[in-house]
């Protein structure tokens, strides 16, 4: 048993990407196209146009991206795999030389000493579903996800021992489904909830498959998870935090780890009718899965009052849409949150530069209250800092900003270990700068600088930033530096 003081000796120190915002090449080797490489090309929906045909080009740098990880001392890359490399259209032939480009990358990473860690889907689905089937609102989908989610198990199960089923469903299913800012570019909030049915349905079905396929791995979704706090003590206020963090965060994780959808959500969805049909043969298949950890991406939760307040509030009331904390009003008129929360903002807390909370002690609350509802162990798939990085003349990056940030939440996470909650690792969005999917390049959160901006490449040079090199002495350390 490792003292309470240090982290344990096999902590995953990792860092996050994700293959559209990275990996370029649309068209190599027998690639197919994904909804995003359709969606970035509509004008007006991303900063400048912005789109992933070149991202950083990671398809052709992995070799030195890969070396950079070796030098830093990663001990855990999460990555995704493009769906449509897989199988260009989805569901039909299978392209050899998609799947010979991860095994190659995997390959790579193991002989540097870098644990794999595998996202099936990071929201690229194949274009060809979108068109053939209607995308996630079809359960034909399911099977062609189940076929996707073979090949990749039989042909690179032996290499990799932790597998993400699908990353931030909360964000994709709302952004897509409800709000029309992600693929496919949807107003209706009907529509969201049961294409998120859809996705729990191939959640669960990769996760028998999975144990079926690879007896010695270990599989789990990827949430976008915050908790929501009450804006007062006001018991009114109260209730409303309970119904945010049901309708926010248990809507998806009762269903990944439980089986079950939370009930009074389901209630409030059906008196709009706006629930999604949950068939007794969905019911068992939910309740059959069973997820082996939870992956938590953490940036940031929320704080709500009660929504029939009528007292005076010095919080102000939160208008933006956010991926994080559904609020505002739906295409329809139909808005579930009028009933159970107003966001509002937290006055206690600090922004980062596009206006996230920063909350490190959200952090901690995040793993204790998902550990002691699902006593499953918990792996951060993602946590970082989004900011406005400035290269030097001499191609340095001075961040004290992002260490401070990563610090705050390191240590956070540390007294998480402290209170008894097992965390397999740390990966820290992200490795290098990447396309930001509604946000340009400008918007950087590696701990590689990536020379481009949004209207010119340039030569795609990787700088490490001052974040690289304390990250490094952090990992050596096993997080004895963090105190520093």
């Amino acid at each position: 048993m490792e003292p309470a003081n240090q982290f344990p000796h096999d902590f995953l120190w990792g860092a996050a990407s994700a293959a559209y915002q990275i990996e370029g090449a649309p068209h190599a080797d027998g690639k197919g196209p994904s909804i995003w490489d359709t969606f970035a090309k509509i004008p007006g929906k991303t900063k400048n146009g912005t789109n992933g045909d070149v991202a950083v080009d990671h398809y052709h740098r992995y070799h030195e991206d890969v070396a950079l990880m070796g030098q830093l001392g990663l001990k855990a890359y999460r990555f995704s795999i493009a769906w449509s490399r897989i199988i260009p259209d989805g569901d039909g032939a299978v392209n050899e030389a998609g799947l010979q480009f991860y095994a190659d990358l995997i390959a790579d990473l193991k002989a540097h000493g870098v644990e794999p860690v595998v996202t099936l889907y990071h929201w690229d689905l194949p274009q060809a579903l979108q068109d053939k089937y209607g995308g996630w609102e079809s359960r034909k989908v399911v099977d062609a996800f189940a076929k996707y989610c073979r090949v990749v198990f039989e042909r690179l199960g032996s290499a990799v021992k932790y597998w993400v089923t699908f990353n931030e469903q909360n964000v994709f299913t709302a952004l897509g489904y409800r709000w029309a800012s992600h693929p496919p570019n949807v107003k209706d909030i009907k529509r969201m909830y049961a294409a998120n049915h859809v996705v729990n349905l191939a959640n669960a079905t990769a996760i028998n498959l999975f144990h079926e396929l690879v007896p010695g791995g270990k599989i789990g979704p990827s949430f976008g998870y915050g908790e929501v706090y009450p804006a007062t003590s006001n018991p009114a206020d109260v209730l409303a935090a309970v119904n945010a963090n049901q309708f926010n965060n248990d809507w998806w994780m009762d269903v990944y780890c439980r089986g079950t959808y939370p009930v009074k959500i389901m209630r409030t969805l059906q008196s709009l009718n706006i629930a999604p049909e949950v068939t007794a043969a969905d019911d068992q298949l939910l309740k059959s899965a069973h997820p082996d950890f939870i992956g938590l991406n953490y940036y940031h939760g929320g704080t709500v009052e009660a929504p029939t307040h009528h007292t005076p509030t010095t919080t102000k009331q939160l208008t933006n849409i956010d991926p994080y904390l559904m609020a505002g009003d739906a295409e329809n008129g139909l808005s579930p949150e009028k009933l159970l929360f107003h966001s509002v903002e937290n006055p206690d807390l600090e922004k980062t530069a596009f206006g996230w909370e920063i909350d490190p002690v959200g952090f901690r609350v995040a793993f204790r209250q998902l550990y002691e509802k699902y006593q499953l162990p918990i792996l951060v798939t993602e946590n970082g800092l989004g900011a406005l990085d400035q290269l030097t003349e001499d191609h340095q990056v001075h961040d004290d900003y992002r260490i401070k940030y990563l610090q705050q939440h390191l240590l956070a996470l540390k007294g998480a270990l402290d209170d008894g909650v097992p965390v397999l690792g740390y990966c820290a969005w992200s490795f290098t700068d990447l396309l930001s999917w509604l946000n340009g390049y400008d918007k950087r959160y590696g701990f590689v600088y990536v020379d481009r901006n949004d209207t010119d490449a340039k030569d795609l040079a990787r700088y490490p930033k001052d974040s690289y090199y304390w990250y490094q002495k952090v990992i050596a350390s096993d997080g004895e530096t963090l105190q520093d």
